[in-house]
C-alpha cells in the first residue's frame, strides 16, 4: 500500500494538516501512525485512511512523510526511519520527508538522520503551520532544502492548502516566523481574553463580552488584509479628536503595550533558536 502523505504523530497540528490534505486527496491517500496505537486507529478511521503499525512503515509508504512529533522524541524518530530512507534513495524513490517540529532546522534533521544510516541528498521541507489551521485560517511556512524540486514544492503547496496560506520563505527566516505566526495565536488569546474581562467590568455579561471581543478582533484583522492598508491608517480611522479610542490608546501606551508585544516576540524568537 503507498500513501501520498504519511505522517507520524496525530496530535493537534498533525491532524489539522491530515484534515486538510484529506479534502484534496481524500482520506484513504492518507496513512497514520503515533505512539498511541488506539489514538491512531481512531484518526485514521475519521479521515478513512490507513492506520500504520510503526513509523518505518509510514517512512516506507508516504510520498510526503510529516513528522509531527514532540522536538524532544524527534531525534529518535528520525534515526528510527534513517535506514528506510536510505533505501528509497538508494533505489531512486525517495520520499519527502515534511517536518512541522518547531525550531529543528534541516541541517539538524540531516544530522539525525546521517546518525541512523542516511547520509544521501535526503529530500527535507520543513513547515511552520499555526493553530488557526484547525480552523482551515492558517498561515504556514515553507521552506525547502536544496534537494527538493519545484513540483514537489507545489504539489505539498496543493496538498495542504485547505488548511490556509501557504508562505515559501527562506529558512533562516523560520525562528522569526515560529515566533511571531507560531506562538502569536496564543498572544492574541490574551488580548481576547482581557478584552471580554473590561467587557464585563463595563457591565456586559461573559458571553456577549467574549463575543464582541473575538469578533472585534477577527473584524480587524479582515480590514488589515482586505483593504491592504497599514494598521496605523485603520487605527486613525478610529481615533476621533478628543475621543474614547484615543483615551484608550493613551492607556495602552502608558502601559508599554507595543513594546509588550514585541518583547513577548522576541522572547519566542530565542527560544526557537535554543530549541535548534
Amino acid at each position: 500500500m503507498s500513501y501520498t502523505i504519511t505522517c507520524i504523530g496525530s496530535g493537534n497540528m498533525g491532524s489539522a494538516l491530515m484534515k486538510a490534505a484529506a479534502r484534496v486527496v481524500g482520506g484513504a491517500a492518507i496513512g497514520v501512525t503515533d505512539a498511541d496505537r488506539t489514538k491512531a486507529q481512531a484518526f485514521a478511521s475519521e479521515l478513512g485512511g490507513g492506520a500504520l503499525a510503526t513509523n518505518t512503515v509510514a517512512a516506507a509508504e508516504g510520498r510526503f512523510v510529516l513528522l509531527a512529533v514532540k522536538p524532544q522524541v524527534a531525534r529518535t524518530v528520525l534515526v528510527e526511519i534513517a535506514p528506510v530512507l536510505a533505501q528509497r534513495l538508494k533505489d531512486g524513490k525517495p520520499a519527502v520527508l515534511v517536518s512541522i517540529v518547531a525550531g529543528l532546522s534541516i541541517e539538524v534533521m540531516k544530522k539525525h538522520l546521517a546518525d541512523g544510516g542516511c547520509t544521501g541528498k535526503q529530500p527535507i521541507i520543513r513547515l511552520m503551520p499555526n493553530t488557526p489551521a484547525l480552523v482551515a485560517k492558517g498561515m504556514i511556512a515553507l521552506a525547502p532544502s536544496p534537494e527538493v524540486n519545484s513540483d514537489a514544492v507545489q504539489e505539498l503547496k496543493q496538498l495542504l492548502g485547505q488548511a490556509g496560506i501557504i508562505d515559501q520563505i527562506d529558512e533562516p527566516l523560520m525562528d522569526a516566523v515560529t515566533a511571531l505566526s507560531g506562538s502569536g495565536p496564543a498572544f492574541v488569546y490574551l488580548f481576547i481574553e482581557a478584552l471580554a474581562d473590561a467587557g464585563v467590568r463595563s457591565g456586559l455579561s461573559r458571553d456577549r463580552a467574549l463575543r464582541y471581543a473575538a469578533r472585534t478582533v477577527l473584524g480587524a484583522a479582515a480590514m488589515v488584509e482586505e483593504t491592504g492598508q497599514h494598521p496605523g491608517v485603520l487605527k486613525d480611522a478610529v481615533t476621533s479628536p478628543g475621543g474614547t479610542t484615543i483615551a484608550g490608546i493613551a492607556a495602552l501606551e502608558q502601559g508599554a503595550f507595543r513594546g509588550t508585544v514585541m518583547s513577548a516576540v522576541d522572547a519566542a524568537f530565542r527560544r526557537s533558536k535554543e530549541l535548534g
